[in-house]
């Protein structure tokens, strides 16, 4: 995991960064589809050249081996000689299609999400399929890590200031989470966006995710 952050920052410091104004949505928890019945909280934080921000998180599990999540935040934007505040607001269901076994290394979960972003003269669209992998590391009877690498097929339509346009990008995530401390998760990921024109195109998050 170490290898590829440093492949993925390094690759990132080649590609010209172009003037961005906001932020994909990161996936946040490994590719492991939560019980039925069961519940998920989260809270992060998310850092690229041009975005502050703050974002909770709410997954659910009705159906087995079905799960779905909200978020809801707010960034502040530095759109070059101003910034704004905006509001986030997104959506995801995942199904899981593979679960990790003797004869097969991780676990996989397909999916889809939305989300919309919205203040004074700006609002962006992104909608896409998503997939995220992961392997869960015991490292104690109580302890371990879950290292996941997932992706998105990402369209966004946006209106800044009177501009509108459309973009799609390809965000790459590379994450993991450390379940070290009874009932709170500790959460980091890096998002890579290729081919985006619009966003940053680095981003970091990094939180805590509480099953209650």
């Amino acid at each position: 995991m170490k290898k590829l952050l440093l492949l993925a920052l390094f690759a990132a410091s080649l590609v010209p960064t172009p003037a961005a104004h906001a932020q994909v949505f990161g996936q946040y928890t490994p590719a492991e589809i939560l019980p039925v019945n069961a519940r998920l909280g989260g809270a992060y934080v998310n850092f690229s050249r041009d975005v502050v921000g703050a974002l909770g998180q709410l997954r659910l599990s009705f159906y087995p081996n079905v799960d779905f999540g909200f978020q809801g935040g707010l960034a502040r934007l530095d759109l070059g000689t101003t910034s704004k505040t905006s509001l986030r607001l997104g959506a995801d269901v995942r199904v899981g299609v593979a679960k990790a076994s003797a004869g097969r290394p991780v676990d996989i979960a397909v999916g889809g999400g939305l989300g919309v972003e919205t203040s004074d003269q700006y609002s962006v669209f992104r909608i896409g399929p998503s997939v995220v992998a992961s392997h869960t590391f015991p490292f104690s009877s109580s302890a371990s890590v879950a290292p996941f690498a997932g992706a998105m097929l990402c369209f966004t339509n946006w209106d800044a200031d009177n501009v509108t346009g459309t973009d799609f990008s390809v965000p790459v995530r590379l994450g993991a989470e450390l379940r070290a401390i009874p009932g709170m998760r500790i959460t980091a990921e890096f998002q890579l966006r290729l081919g985006d024109d619009f966003d940053d195109r680095t981003a970091f998050s990094t939180g805590i995710n509480f099953p209650f």
